[in-house]
């Protein structure tokens, strides 16, 4: 067959499939952007669940409740960080199937003008800023406890708080209409 014919083209996909399927992304042509982003998360969503995987096993085998704690913190970090891939997977999918989902992020389009919402959203960055500067205190007052732990475990519930925050003020922005 003459190149750039079916059996060509088909040839290239099977290709792509096989280097994602390997863990890398097709660099065809035949692929859009949004295809090789899909495949990348969905490359990166299998290689974590091999490493969750380990989590959970040295957890549940682990004679140390310390470890066993330290460990299904991270666990569950993985498995939101599972559901926020998979949202976005499932979005992408949606629209190169020209599909509307309910379960993707296309509803960040038809956003209520709830200034309810907006007020309440206010109020949890205040809430979520206070919490920030009582734990940089906390984790200040208890740097030497138990050799430095509960200022890693301090330094993470920051952390988490500054994603809440960036959140909420993409969420607040949202409704403003920015």
């Amino acid at each position: 067959m003459a190149k750039g014919s079916k059996a060509d083209t088909m040839d290239v996909i099977a290709k792509g499939l096989l280097e994602v399927l390997e863990g890398g992304i097709p660099e065809s042509p035949e692929f859009s952007a949004v295809e090789r982003v899909m495949n990348q998360f969905q490359a990166h969503e299998r290689r974590e669940e091999k490493i969750v995987q380990r989590y959970r096993d040295i957890a549940k085998t682990s004679p140390n409740a310390l470890i066993k704690f330290l460990l299904h913190m991270i666990v569950a970090d993985e498995e939101r960080h599972h559901a926020v891939t998979n949202l976005i997977i499932e979005t992408l999918k949606s629209d190169l199937a020209w599909t509307k989902q309910q379960e993707t992020v296309q509803a960040l389009y038809d956003l209520p003008s709830d200034q309810e919402l907006l007020r309440i959203t206010e109020d949890f960055i205040r809430l979520e800023d206070e919490g920030i500067k009582e734990y940089q205190s906390l984790m200040k007052a208890t740097e030497g406890y138990y050799r430095g732990l509960f200022s890693v475990l301090c330094k993470s519930i920051i952390r988490d708080s500054e994603k809440h925050v960036e959140i909420l003020q993409f969420l607040r922005d949202k409704l403003n209409g920015r």
